[in-house]
């Protein structure tokens, strides 16, 4: 291309990227080193990206903890947190950073063009120019202080405590084990880039100063943008600081490893309580592969379509074995991992108890081999290939953005010195996967046997539970405590406690003014006055209701059939997800549930059941219902509903073995995301204390639920016919025309091809009178801790502030983000050393809580908690200051949405009533919130401290040193785990 430079950028090459309908722009930036790659499309969502080589040479957590640093204030905008600033106040669609084994990525997000060039500049100046000052890594990372009533040291700091809640989940540590235990020890990938808490307090702030000196430099970035915006603009804002510096060598480069025969088989102990009775004691066995480096893209390809068929859907042969074979309750892994240099295979099992762990890997070992002998079925490869094809050319992210997700891809060639634009053509690959098995059948199978079963390289990690693991893990912090606190002097101990009261005393003081002023921020001038609407007709066609959306799709149909929860009696109802689940995976009258994945995979993008449960506007019942979701291409609309009219009505819900693996991996499900997800269970606990949507939550996905499918597990053994002839009624009430709903998101033409497709459906159902349901919620204890094996705990309040006067307004919506980006981020983040601390509140039921993610404190979080409302009501804050929180809401309000989620956000809206006129009410109650309004909340929020319910997610110790406190028995204790 030409040498002549733009903005000191050279282009290296141009091209079409047609899958993408984008223009792709590869440039390098002569001066300072750093490569570019700038993607030019019609996608308003527009992203940016800088990504740096970040390979760790250790487990301190050093790429973590800088992570969260740079993004805590830098040259140009000197305050504490730039980082919460942005997200106060921005109409941001995305915000925020991510630390891989060997890169760190920092992306932003925006559809409206200046906000977005100004979180590109604060993410600039933040990478580039950070302050990283020792109180930066003692904050984000680690620093000593002295417990004033025992007078020992303890060690506090956000990433700490963010990573003793990941080293309390068996699968997290799982993971970890997984990646180290593939490459040799000295290779960066044999360390913990998040941060060992073990290894954390090694890191010294010497060392920290220098990783950011030798990794974030921009010859050693990725620079990436995306979107509509203006390309030579693109150059011109990353000019002005790349031109700064001057290109060097930064090593970093991330060594690909030799395979080696040498299997191994490594055990670790993981927590668990210590009364847990010994046939509650479950092993985790999970067997790796390392695969060498791939450069065809095809093959990697082909691996991730073998990885579908492998273990993507309940029929996959592999996880049909490990399940069928009773060894464990639930599957693990079953992939191909792309996301280092070298990819990884998995596969393994949870749930095992002791007799049977060492016969995991056989079973493993046996399977694959004679998948790979044998070969698999042409409709499972057919299916795995067509959900390929289809999720590549939706290109559907959900509310990720499709250019974040974009970039990722790219990273995967880009960051090893390959070519960027390789992984987002994908025609040719799919194309020559296509080729390579229809000239041999056994192509995959092949595959198979030449990168997993013949390949040595391999580790079995077995995860035994120990009752004495929390309790050494925390003697051997605290012996290592005691050792530093005894060689200290008084001088030294002086200096930890004046260090801790400095850091204090900055994390008290408010930014500067000016400082603040600095950072680049839209005005309410900027912001679109009036809400956006989302096409929708109402009608009827052949008795049941039909919610149609007009939008363009790109020939897919977005279609969902709803089912109104309430015609189902109260018993009932925990066994709704069960029966969810069981219409895509139980098989139906006429074909197994294998053929039946099979024949989903083949023909459609997918077919799976949700719930939707909320409460309503002033009304004490919920809107609840099921629907069976599926999407397809116009060719294949008709088979789509073929598929859910087969599984509605014939769905074979008497293979006993087949219900009783489903809940095994409920159970398994439910309880591994105990201690990842204590937050939503602490605040779904709460919700369900006020609400019936709440209640019917809890009862559907909770803790109550949880213990619920733990009984089901039993009662399928012993009393199968009265849990059979359950799931019964619930399809007899259920699927019923009169009691459905059809969403639908297509365009105008294709919806008039579409629609008789649709009548032939609802036609086959069968229609009856329906009685809804009135269901009496019942109690829960109002204060209570729910004990997990975890180092840290989630910490929640709530109250219903209806109760206490309050009338709903929607500044209640920029309250709660100042509760969430000032208050309790400075409150219960940086002085308290939680990862996260947040204050949602329902409009519909007037409950307020606060819940805290992996907190290393109790009592004292909800101290903060009890002053919310002194905090609310002294409040002062400039017109400025409720502008910029204002506008963060907003940016909440207008989030992205991709066709689909238009469609299904405007159901919702429909169910519950609400109305373009009434969400233009409240736009305009957001956009004139006052600081009365804050002081107002406050005032209503007096009585949080005194009214309020607790529940707490959490260690047995924390919780009994609380109630102990307390007066020894204000948590009513409940072992959940």
């Amino acid at each position: 291309m030409t040498t002549e430079l733009q903005y000191g950028f050279q282009l290296l090459r141009e091209e079409e990227i047609e899958e993408l309908n984008t223009t792709a722009r590869l440039y390098r930036h002569a001066r300072s080193g750093a490569e570019l790659l700038s993607l030019s499309n019609e996608d308003e969502n527009k992203v940016f990206g800088v990504t740096f080589r970040t390979p760790p040479s250790d487990s301190t957590g050093i790429a973590h903890i800088m992570e969260h640093s740079v993004l805590a204030g830098s040259r140009k905008y000197p305050v504490k947190e730039p980082f919460i600033e942005m997200v106060k106040g921005s109409l941001k669609t995305f915000l925020n950073a991510f630390t891989y084994p060997d890169k760190t990525c920092y992306p932003v997000a925006s559809q409206n063009v200046q906000d977005f060039y100004n979180l590109v500049d604060v993410y600039l100046d933040a990478v580039f120019y950070p302050l990283i000052t020792p109180q930066h890594l003692q904050q984000e990372g680690w620093h000593y202080e002295i417990n004033p009533e025992k007078e020992e040291l303890f060690y506090k700091g956000v990433v700490f405590n963010e990573m003793k809640g990941a080293y309390s989940s068996p699968e997290g540590v799982l993971g970890r084990y997984t990646q180290q235990s593939l490459f040799p020890a000295g290779h960066t990938y044999a360390e913990d880039s998040g941060g060992n808490p073990e290894a954390i307090p090694d890191l010294t702030y010497e060392q920290f100063k220098a990783f950011h000196e030798t990794f974030y430099h921009p010859a050693n970035s990725r620079i990436y943008f995306y979107g509509d915006d203006d390309v030579t603009e693109r150059l011109r804002l990353l000019d002005e600081y790349l031109r700064d510096f001057e290109a060097i060598e930064v090593d970093s480069a991330i060594t690909a490893v030799s395979l080696t025969p040498e299997p191994k088989q490594l055990s670790y102990p993981y927590p668990i309580d210590e009364d847990t009775p010994s046939d509650e004691a479950k092993y985790y066995v999970d067997m790796n592969w390392l695969l060498p480096e791939l450069d065809d893209i095809a093959v990697d390809l082909a691996l991730s379509v073998l990885g579908h068929v492998l273990s993507g859907t309940a029929g996959s042969p592999l996880r049909k074995a490990l399940i069928d074979s009773g060894l464990g309750e639930d599957m693990m892994g079953g992939g191909f991992a792309n996301y280092l240099r070298q990819p990884m295979f998995s596969a393994g099992l949870k749930g095992i108890t002791a007799e049977n762990v060492d016969k995991v890997e056989p079973l493993i070992l046996e399977t694959l081999a004679q998948l790979s002998s044998e070969g698999f079925e042409p409709e499972a490869i057919e299916a795995a290939i067509n959900t390929a094809e289809f999720r590549m050319r939706e290109q559907n992210t959900g509310s990720f953005p499709r250019g974040l997700a974009i970039m990722l891809s790219s990273l995967g060639k880009w960051l090893y010195d390959g070519d960027p634009l390789e992984p987002l053509r994908f025609e040719a690959p799919l194309a020559a996967v296509k080729a390579a098995y229809a000239e041999d059948e056994q192509y995959f199978a092949k595959l198979l046997r030449e990168y997993v079963v013949d390949n040595l390289h391999r580790t079995t990690i077995i995860l035994e539970p120990d009752t004495a693991a929390s309790d050494r893990q925390e003697a051997e912090e605290k012996a290592r405590l005691e050792q530093i606190q005894a060689v200290m002097n008084a001088s030294e101990l002086a200096e930890v406690a004046e260090t801790a009261r400095a850091l204090l005393a900055h994390q008290e003081k408010p930014d500067d003014p000016e400082a603040l002023a600095r950072l680049p921020m839209l005005t309410l001038a900027d912001i679109e006055p009036d809400v956006r609407t989302i096409p929708i007709a109402v009608s009827q066609m052949q008795g049941a209701e039909i919610v149609y959306h007009d939008l363009f799709t790109n020939g897919i149909i977005y279609f969902s059939v709803g089912m109104n929860l309430r015609v189902l009696p109260q018993e009932l109802l925990p066994y709704v997800p069960l029966f969810s689940y069981a219409l895509t995976e139980m098989g139906t009258e006429d074909e197994d549930y294998v053929k039946l994945a099979q024949r989903i995979g083949r023909t459609t993008g997918g077919i799976y059941p949700s719930r939707y449960i909320s409460s309503k506007r002033d009304e004490a019942e919920a809107v609840a219902w099921l629907s069976l979701r599926g999407k397809a291409t116009m060719t294949h609309g008709r088979e789509m509903l073929n598929i859910m009219r087969d599984v509605l009505l014939g769905v074979k819900l008497d293979n006993q073995e087949r219900f009783r693996q489903m809940v095994l991996e409920e159970k398994a499900s439910e309880e591994g995301s105990l201690i990842p997800a204590g937050h939503q269970v602490a605040a779904g606990r709460l919700a369900a204390h006020f609400s019936e949507a709440g209640w019917l939550k809890e009862m559907m996905g909770g803790v109550e639920y949880l213990f619920f499918v733990r009984q089901l597990a039993e009662d399928v053994e012993k009393d199968w016919p009265s849990v059979l002839e359950k799931l019964e009624r619930v399809r007899g009430l259920l699927v019923n025309r009169a009691n459905m709903l059809c969403n639908i998101t297509l365009d105008d033409e294709n919806w008039g091809d579409f629609q008789p497709a649709l009548g032939d459906f609802l036609s086959a159902f069968p229609t009856a009178v329906t009685q809804l349901q009135t269901w009496t919620r019942g109690t829960l204890p109002q204060n209570e801790g729910l004990t997990i094996p975890a180092q840290v705990n989630y910490v929640g309040k709530a109250v219903n502030l209806f109760d206490l006067g309050y009338t709903h307004h929607s500044s209640a919506g920029v309250i709660t983000n100042l509760l969430n980006t000032n208050y309790l981020w400075e409150r219960v983040r940086m002085r308290g050393g939680a990862y996260g601390a947040f204050a949602p509140f329902d409009a519909y039921t007037g409950v307020f809580q606060q819940v805290s993610y992996r907190d290393p404190n109790l009592l004292p979080t909800l101290e903060v908690y009890d002053d919310t409302a002194v905090f609310l009501r002294q409040l002062q804050l400039t017109p400025d200051d409720i502008a910029k929180a204002i506008i963060g809401v907003i940016g909440s309000m207008d989030s992205y949405q991709l066709p689909d989620a238009k469609g299904y956000t405007s159901l919702s809206r429909y169910l519950l009533g609400i109305t373009d006129e009434y969400r233009q009410q409240k736009r305009n109650e957001v956009l004139n919130t006052t600081l009365q309004h804050i002081h107002d909340f406050g005032e209503v929020l007096e009585a949080y401290k005194e009214q309020g319910i607790v529940a707490v997610v959490g260690s047995a110790k924390a919780i009994q040193e609380a109630n102990e406190s307390r007066g020894g028995s204000w948590l009513t204790v409940r072992k959940i785990k």
